[in-house]
């Protein structure tokens, strides 16, 4: 079963302080259960978004991490990605389905029941809902929708798999896993960290505290 609770996406635009291949290395290290390469206007030649997934894909291979590409499925498919993970104006979530097959994992972003239920009959595994609360990792990012809204959708469904995303610091950890979340989806707060690992450990201290 696909353990959602400490997910990193990450792509090289959102590192700068450390490479990519080191955040990930620390955030394995701290505890992440899930990884989304999400490489956006980074800049970077195809050539070179296909290496760095390539040396990632196999990190998180060696360590039974899931690896998820965001949006591309044709990058997915090159990287071999046990999964794609699509928003709501990408690529609709079924095409992906038909393309992806049954055994890779797809994850569809939701705000919405009506977008939840949709995903879920589009062949989603689980729902990304955000964003939770102001980030910086997204300068497209709509409003924040809050922790309301897993507890809207945890409602009309009681045990389909939903991750929280959208900037959840370890702080604010608590309401979004208290809101029915099955874990949180984080960027910056771990690979704008001055340490990586330590940020990781601390989100999966605060899940722990959350649960109990």
């Amino acid at each position: 079963m696909l353990d959602l609770s400490m997910y990193l996406v990450m792509g090289s635009q959102d590192c700068p302080n450390h490479d990519p291949i080191t955040i990930l290395e620390q955030a394995i290290e701290g505890g992440i259960t899930c990884f989304q390469f999400r490489e956006k206007n980074s800049g970077r030649s195809w050539a070179d978004i296909i290496a760095l997934g390539k040396r990632l894909r196999q990190i998180c291979a060696d360590h039974q991490i899931p690896f998820i590409v965001n949006d591309r499925v044709d990058l997915g498919m090159i990287l071999e990605a046990d999964g794609i993970h699509v928003g709501q104006d990408d690529l609709p979530a079924a095409e992906v389905r038909k393309l992806i097959g049954s055994h890779r994992i797809l994850g569809v972003s939701a705000k919405t029941t009506e977008q939840a239920h949709q995903a879920v009959q589009n062949g989603a595994d689980y729902i990304g809902v955000g964003p939770m609360f102001e980030t910086v990792s997204k300068p497209d990012a709509s409003a924040p929708i809050g922790p309301e809204a897993i507890k809207h959708i945890r409602k009309n469904l009681p045990q389909f798999p939903i991750v929280g995303i959208g900037g959840i610091t370890p702080e604010r950890t608590a309401p979004v896993i208290s809101a029915g979340a099955d874990g949180v989806a984080v960027i910056s707060a771990i690979t704008q960290a001055e340490s990586p690992l330590k940020a990781t450990q601390r989100f999966i201290e605060q899940i722990a505290l959350a649960r109990k």
